[in-house]
């Protein structure tokens, strides 16, 4: 069974949200999309003062559950109803959460992991982490308002670089570039994240949801409607969208023809 957990606030106002996804390194499902949104909203109500993100076993997010890709990347309304409908407004309660979010990064952040490890105010990694959105290799594209948030956490030449040469990043690389805010032992990641929660939680908790509130509004902007958007989904039945999926599920390398 695949899980979002959500541990209420101890003592001093710390919460966490724990990906749990067994046999297959927390790859994130729809209903995993569904559970993160659900929670964030309901933390966002409640007494929390800071959510720490964390995956189960060692490992963040290893990307998006591409087994069952299969019932609904193939086709236009469904690909764009999974994107409109589950992933953006998991990210969007994200983007609008007024609590601090730290992304505690062990073993993998990739594809879907590190979209929601960038919506996080702080970023923790663990020294052997890689991060990256190497789906260029699953045939597809990062959805348009999953770019447009990612964009304004880490920056658009950060997401270029990562969507277009699709390579992992070391901890250490990602933290020199900007997208990981420190580094750490293996061992002492758990320890790091939870000395940052305790120095957030002992600050004002409406200094940071002003902070939080006002820092939103110097990157806002509004993205097309989905009318608008509806185009982008039109490679669902693509050649290479289906080879991609194929690939992976075979554990194979794609093969993409030549234009």
């Amino acid at each position: 069974m695949s899980h979002v957990h959500c541990l209420p606030p101890d003592a001093n106002g710390i919460a966490r949200l724990v990906f749990d996804h067994p046999g297959k390194r927390n790859a994130l499902n729809v209903a995993m999309w569904r559970a993160l949104r659900a929670h964030v909203a309901a933390l966002q109500a409640g007494p929390a003062r800071v959510v720490v993100l964390a995956g189960a076993g060692g490992t963040f997010v290893a990307g998006g559950d591409i087994e069952e890709f299969t019932a609904f990347r193939f086709h236009t309304q469904t690909l764009a109803a999974f994107h409109e409908d589950e992933v953006a407004p998991a990210l969007d309660a994200l983007w609008q959460c007024e609590l601090p979010l730290i992304a505690q990064i062990e073993g993998d952040c990739i594809g879907g992991g590190l979209e929601i490890a960038a919506l996080c105010d702080l970023r923790i990694a663990g020294a052997s982490a890689r991060l990256g959105v190497p789906i260029g290799r699953l045939g597809f594209a990062m959805a348009p308002r999953e770019v447009d948030r990612v964009a304004r956490a880490i920056g658009i030449k950060m997401l270029r670089e990562l969507l277009l040469e699709g390579r992992l990043w070391s901890a250490h690389e990602a933290a020199s570039r900007g997208i990981v805010s420190r580094v750490v032992a293996d061992a002492d990641v758990a320890a790091e994240v939870l000395t940052a929660a305790h120095r957030m939680a002992a600050l004002a908790p409406q200094a940071a949801r002003l902070n939080k509130r006002t820092l939103r509004a110097q990157v806002e902007d509004q993205l097309g409607t989905r009318a608008q958007r509806e185009p982008f989904y039109a490679y669902a039945d693509s050649a290479e969208h289906r080879e991609g999926i194929a690939a992976f599920l075979a554990k194979r390398p794609p093969r993409f023809d030549p234009p």
